[in-house]
């Protein structure tokens, strides 16, 4: 069995594949960089405890992270758990992908993971969107290259920077709107923020098409928000849950 570890921002989460790819559990832990190596474990063994597994049916181990300061606490605590060190996506790693950019080491791990997965899935030209604390999006060309992308705030980010920074408004949650024109406060910003960013998406998503003239473009979008606003765009947007999990599961195997 292969262990698959992705440390957003806000959210960790660990998947356990079995040989043939299937994902027997998926978990969202909560990211905290002050953790130290042992916590780690102990999240880890409630888990596996949660879900009926045992560590002895792992045979290797995935890390993706963006958070460079839990890297180090992770890495202990896979290596104390199953007795070698994770594979770490990053720089020297073979991912099958072209990277077209000035740097090519500041391409984030999960923008990586999510091209891999997704060049398994879809036809190129391929738009790939992932929805968690930031909102990045990937572009791949049929050569599989990473062409580059886009960055933009998350959704929750937004709704915490209008409460945080106004007066009158509270804090809400992202829940699906009653309506495209709002009735209360609240229904007036759960609206905007659903349907501004669905509109946000829809409008990058028209002008990235236009530079693969006569070509068709898959969209695919991943991440915690996705759920919510995709169901919102005009285009065709395909959700994929598992997506990053998937690459990661990938990215594995060609470096095994």
């Amino acid at each position: 069995m292969l262990l698959a570890v992705d440390v957003g921002n806000s959210i960790t989460s660990v998947g356990l594949f079995d040989k043939d790819q299937h994902l027997c559990f998926l978990s969202r832990l909560n990211t905290d960089s002050r953790k130290t190596s042992d916590q780690i474990c102990v999240d880890f063994i409630n888990l596996f405890t949660l879900y009926h597994h045992a560590f002895s049916e792992v045979s290797g181990s995935i890390l993706c992270s963006v958070v460079p300061p839990l890297n180090f606490m992770m890495e202990k605590a896979l290596t104390l758990l199953l007795g070698k060190p994770p594979m770490v996506v990053g720089p020297g790693v073979k991912t099958g992908l072209n990277i077209r950019l000035a740097a090519q080491t500041q391409v984030g791990a999960n923008i990586v993971a999510d091209a891999v997965s997704a060049l398994e899935k879809f036809q190129a030209p391929i738009i790939s969107i992932d929805m968690g604390t930031a909102t990045t999006i990937g572009v791949i060309s049929r050569d599989r290259t990473y062409e580059g992308g886009l960055l933009l705030p998350g959704v929750n980010v937004s709704l915490e920077a209008l409460s945080r920074h106004t007066a009158q408004l509270p804090a809400i949650s992202l829940e699906h709107p009653k309506a495209l024109i709002g009735k209360s406060t609240e229904d007036c910003m759960r609206s905007g923020i659903v349907y501004g960013t669905a509109g946000m998406l829809d409008g990058i998503i028209d002008r990235i098409r236009e530079q693969f003239p006569g070509q068709e473009v898959s969209v695919v979008a991943t991440g915690g928000n996705a759920p919510v606003i995709v169901r919102y765009c005009r285009n065709q947007v395909v959700y994929d849950k598992y997506l990053l999990m998937n690459g990661l599961w990938v990215i594995y195997q060609k470096n095994r």
